[in-house]
């Protein structure tokens, strides 16, 4: 007998250009493979649909995101809010399938009344982050201004809102131990377990011996990341005579004003993919400092199966088990330590097997494919 599943999708997840898009779309190529009908919903601002879904899915269908005030809301999210389509409640209604959601941003539909009383229904929620841990971490990472008070007020309404959502689902579904003692402890989840990320890579492709540079990575829109960058440009690298690359989306001119002004730093502005995994492998060091301890760094992963020695802190590692294929700093100078006795130090092939033995079989999609299935059925 066929299985069918509606997946509930925050954003269109192609091109998989960041942390989301990548579990989602390979989850969706995994599950395909698996024999699994698929009727994808996706909600749709910034990113256009991509024929490429159709190629895994039965079925694809898009939802306009209700964004600015006609997705406001003084009681919930506006991450939820703002995802509100009585389409998707029709559609969703049209049979008993399961529902996988992707994301605490597409559960506005568990409201409408006539999912109350469906306990025989198979609802799971696949957690992307902590969301109100997330989102207060942006609130301290921002400078004052209206987007820092949004980030405020959406943590607090988040907080409230992840523990009433927790107790609606049957299943939650999480990409860290330490998100899913946060959902046990501070919301009470009682069906939750862990299921790693998906993503596109099966093997260590990480270079022996030495690079040139030193690289951070990351989406510089978002304020913890540029301010990670600027961390690194002002405390660590202010007095090392060490070429260090800056990556990634849309930095502001307020980090490229101040990166000029630095001989021994440089940005690179918008790469593409290609030009993103060319710095990622070719660097001596990727640094990933991170501000925020929830969540799966899926640059981290990127960089453990395709880069060489990797700097983090504490954070960037927290409930991942990935602590042992990283160099742990504490703060700058630590880091700068770090930093001086890696560069010159090659990466060997004893370091991929270090990290072969702790993420082929963590992250092996077909094997977390069947997991889930079977959780689901």
């Amino acid at each position: 007998m066929d299985k069918h599943l509606h997946i509930i999708s925050l954003d269109v997840p192609y091109p998989v250009d960041y942390g989301g898009a990548f579990d989602i779309f390979y989850k969706l190529k995994f599950l395909k493979e698996a024999g699994i009908s698929i009727h994808l919903h996706c909600f749709v601002n910034k990113r256009e649909p991509q024929p490429i879904l159709e190629d895994f899915c039965d079925k694809v269908d898009y939802y306009p995101r209700q964004t600015g005030h006609k997705g406001l809301s003084y009681q919930l999210p506006y991450i939820v809010s703002s995802r509100n389509s009585g389409e998707l409640v029709e559609n969703l209604l049209n049979d008993n399938y399961p529902i996988l959601i992707e994301g605490i941003h597409c559960t506005h539909f568990l409201h409408d009344e006539r999912f109350a009383n469906l306990q025989h229904r198979k609802i799971i929620l696949r957690l992307h982050n902590v969301e109100s841990v997330y989102y207060h971490q942006l609130f301290q990472s921002s400078p004052i201004s209206l987007k820092k008070l949004y980030f405020l007020v959406e943590s607090l309404l988040l907080k409230k809102y992840e523990a009433c959502i927790a107790k609606k689902v049957s299943l939650i579904l999480t990409v860290s131990d330490a998100d899913k003692d946060i959902y046990k402890k501070e919301f009470g989840a009682r069906n939750i377990v862990n299921l790693p990320v998906f993503m596109g890579y099966d093997e260590i492709k990480s270079q022996e011996g030495v690079g040139c540079f030193c690289l951070y990575h990351g989406n510089l829109s978002v304020p913890e990341n540029e301010k990670a960058a600027r961390w690194l440009c002002d405390y660590v690298f202010n007095d090392l005579n060490i070429p260090f690359v800056i990556a990634g989306k849309d930095p502001s001119e307020k980090l490229m004003r101040s990166v000029k002004t630095k001989t021994n730093i440089c940005l690179v502005a918008n790469p593409d993919d290609q030009e993103m995994r060319d710095l990622i492998s070719k660097a001596q060091i990727n640094i990933l400092p991170s501000m925020n301890a929830t969540g799966i760094k899926l640059k981290l992963l990127n960089v453990l199966y395709n880069g060489r020695h990797a700097i983090v802190n504490d954070a960037t590692v927290k409930g991942t088990g990935f602590g042992p294929a990283c160099h742990v700093a504490g703060n700058a100078s630590g880091f700068k330590s770090i930093v001086t006795q890696l560069y010159h130090r090659p990466f060997t092939e004893d370091e991929t097997v270090l990290r072969n033995s702790l993420l082929q079989n963590v992250f092996d999609n077909k094997k977390n494919a069947e997991r889930l299935i079977q959780w689901i059925w």
